[in-house]
């Protein structure tokens, strides 16, 4: 499985940016998609994730002011981040977790800087 994320850049806070990121190759039907982030010096942290089906659960730190949704026929997924914070700065790496093996898998990672 490949994840390829893009969408990510500088904005000012109170912006909003939305993130993307589409997988590729074997893909099992029982999947969650999601995006979790990494600031500096600080450890990998979920930001929000989502069920083949739509059951999403976020952050409490952006719950409100995010929005994760997935294109199942494409195998993308979204993030939609409003009210942008410098706290949210981070590199955001998409994640396919493979239920069935319970594998997961990663993309390259997107760099988010919100600027005050």
């Amino acid at each position: 499985v490949q994840l390829q994320a893009s969408g990510g850049g500088l904005v000012q806070a109170g912006g909003s940016l939305r993130v993307s990121c589409a997988a590729s190759g074997s893909i099992v039907s029982l999947n969650l998609m999601g995006w979790y982030r990494q600031a500096p010096g600080k450890q990998r942290e979920l930001v929000a994730r989502i069920g083949r089906g739509g059951s999403t659960n976020y952050a409490d730190s952006v719950k409100g002011r995010s929005t994760i949704s997935r294109d199942n026929a494409k195998n993308t997924v979204y993030l939609q981040m409003n009210s942008l914070r410098p706290e949210d700065t981070a590199v955001y790496y998409c994640n396919l977790y493979n239920v069935t093996y319970r594998k997961n898998f990663w993309g390259q990672g997107t760099l988010v800087t919100v600027s005050s």
